[in-house]
């Protein structure tokens, strides 16, 4: 009965917890976006000529990925006022998260676009294909393709790293059981939970992106297997 008691207490606060997730799910969206963006932008400038922009692109990657995450967040939420930039606790959350998982998709993405031979970038040149053509058409689709398993890694640990904020009172998975906890002192309930949450979170993610990956990249089928497969399903064969 007292077991029974302690799980009816704990799950009275679902819908707390409930919409704790769909804050995590919102805040690993767009931080995953705005990773994306920035990793793309500095992967193309240390890749660039102009010297510059490599200084530039590789500052920004040595010193978020040599200092704590905590302490990116705990910069943006509270240095920043001092320079008149106030943000809310979700927004400055969600920017940290989005440059620090940028510093490491940036070399990501550098080894995606590497992994791009160097014949193909000729024979497009050769075609008189533009530079513009040629990242978009030709590299960008394979890069994807290569490092498609990573990004979606890093979309994980986005969602993992918004455990965080509760640090900066963001009502995310995390802050919202430390709360319920301190109310109902059921530690094991409150953040079996939370660890269930999270478990179901990023499995479902990964499931997700996985089928995005599957559809997006699928090979397509050459005209001889598909002249295979048709052979194979007149006479009633499953190729």
């Amino acid at each position: 009965m007292w077991i029974e008691y302690q799980w009816r207490t704990v799950l009275a606060y679902l819908p707390d917890y409930l919409h704790a997730a769909t804050l995590a799910l919102r805040i690993t969206v767009v931080g995953f976006l705005l990773a994306f963006a920035l990793a793309m932008i500095a992967a193309m400038a240390r890749n660039s000529s102009v010297r510059i922009l490599q200084i530039l692109a590789a500052c920004y990657v040595e010193a978020i990925r040599n200092t704590p995450v905590l302490l990116q967040i705990f910069i943006v939420y509270f240095a920043l006022p001092s320079f008149g930039i106030r943000l809310s606790a979700v927004t400055a959350g969600t920017i940290a998260l989005g440059i620090n998982v940028g510093a490491y998709l940036t070399e990501v993405i550098r080894a995606g676009i590497s992994s791009v031979g160097d014949g193909q970038l000729e024979a497009a040149q050769i075609l008189g294909l533009s530079k513009a053509h040629i990242f978009v058409y030709i590299v960008a689709p394979q890069a994807l393709r290569n490092v498609f398993p990573a990004l979606v890694n890093n979309l994980v640990q986005v969602l993992l790293g918004t455990s965080l904020l509760s640090t900066i009172a963001v009502p995310e998975i995390t802050g919202v059981a430390t709360v319920i906890n301190a109310r109902t002192l059921l530690f094991v309930q409150v953040f079996g939970i939370a660890v269930a949450l999270y478990l179901v979170l990023s499995y479902g993610l990964s499931a997700i992106a996985a089928l995005i990956g599957r559809l997006a990249f699928r090979a397509p089928a050459t005209a001889r297997a598909r002249k295979r497969s048709s052979a194979l399903n007149l006479i009633g064969v499953r190729p």
